[in-house]
């Protein structure tokens, strides 16, 4: 098959830094291109090639200083060419314009999360007419599946879902990796991700107060980027009067992600609002770093409470998060279990290849169109 992916407008593939979707649709091309061609169209950034080949991959890339204008570039670029499937992610809205130059090809929305099909990025009837005039539907979760379906109940039999994945050779655990301060270094907690109200991260800062209480050493870093400098003043600000040792990373690079993970003794992930899959659990997890999450969406797909990791049922409680820290921090010897049952188990259910052999078996599929 000749595979067309047409990704989001704001980052470039691969991407430079954050840019998970991108990075996922990159990963996934190289799976599938064992077997397919795939061609990505993909924004064009500075110091990114117009065209870019790597074995069975190709990546155009083209401008685009809004949604409307990369995909109209978008279209210009791909008509007249002929696609055996057509997959778009995370833009539901992109559809119709799809679909009105590949009438006859099978189209399917590969989404990462609800953000673009609920307000305030969209209506439910504007997205129920998005998604109407694709074939296929794919969540990247049982519980993002699982929404489409009780949402969209005209297209429910549509939609399917596949399991994002993680490099297993990158994101590996430290040898010898240590799991508690022994009274000689601090005990670090990590957090990974956008800088955004619904990830939680006040909560994880109190919660690392009432930590701080029974465990002085400890100290929290944060990797990622916000688009709203004034959320990460505000961030700092609480750090402040909180008074609890907090390093913020920015925005780290692809290539430096896995020894952050690996530069912790455990890993949380607080999220408020619905998550989708929560990438980085997976990846702290491949990374050998026992992981704390929240019991919402996707989470508990991939994390079992006490057997893999921790997962907090009370997330909005700061008390909460630092019990299963504390928990963590005192008993060296359950954290390293935890990680090792998490590598194992991360092993087997989310590689890129099992992703990308999931999605190849969907699109393979006879009633595919």
């Amino acid at each position: 098959m000749h595979i067309l992916i047409i990704a989001p407008e704001q980052i470039p593939v691969p991407p430079p830094v954050g840019g998970s979707v991108e990075h996922c649709i990159y990963q996934i091309a190289k799976k599938i291109s064992h077997k397919h061609t795939v061609t990505i169209i993909s924004r064009l950034r500075a110091n990114y090639p117009k065209k870019s080949r790597l074995g069975h991959i190709t990546i155009l890339r083209v401008p685009g200083a809004n949604k409307q204008a990369y995909l109209s570039n978008v279209i210009k670029t791909v008509k007249g060419h002929r696609f055996d499937r057509i997959q778009i992610d995370n833009r539901p809205r992109f559809v119709h314009a799809v679909r009105k130059v590949f009438p006859h090809t099978p189209i399917s929305v590969f989404l990462h999360s609800k953000t673009f099909i609920s307000p305030p990025m969209t209506s439910k009837k504007q997205a129920a007419s998005d998604l109407s005039l694709a074939n296929r539907i794919i969540g990247n979760s049982l519980s993002l599946q699982n929404h489409l379906k009780r949402t969209f109940p005209k297209i429910s039999h549509k939609v399917r879902y596949v399991h994002l994945g993680v490099d297993l050779a990158q994101f590996r655990p430290r040898k010898e990796k240590e799991y508690s301060n022994g009274g000689h270094r601090p005990f670090v907690i990590l957090f990974a991700g956008r800088l955004i109200p619904k990830k939680g991260i006040p909560v994880l800062m109190k919660a690392t107060k009432i930590v701080m209480q029974s465990i002085p050493s400890v100290r929290l870093h944060i990797a990622g980027g916000t688009g709203k400098p004034s959320y990460k003043k505000y961030l700092k600000h609480l750090a402040s009067s909180l008074q609890i040792p907090v390093s913020f990373k920015g925005y780290v690079s692809r290539s430096q992600m896995p020894s952050f993970y690996r530069s912790g003794d455990c890993f949380v992930c607080p999220s408020q609002g619905h998550e989708a899959f929560g990438l980085v659990n997976v990846e702290a997890m491949a990374s050998g770093i026992p992981t704390i999450a929240s019991r919402n969406g996707g989470i508990p797909e991939i994390i079992r409470h006490k057997h893999n990791g921790l997962l907090v049922t009370k997330y909005r409680s700061p008390e909460a998060f630092a019990k299963k820290i504390m928990k963590l921090a005192n008993d060296p010897s359950k954290a390293k279990r935890l990680a090792k049952q998490a590598r194992l188990d991360v092993t087997r259910k989310f590689s890129w290849r099992a992703t990308a052999s999931k999605l190849e078996k969907i699109y393979s599929a006879k009633n595919s169109t």
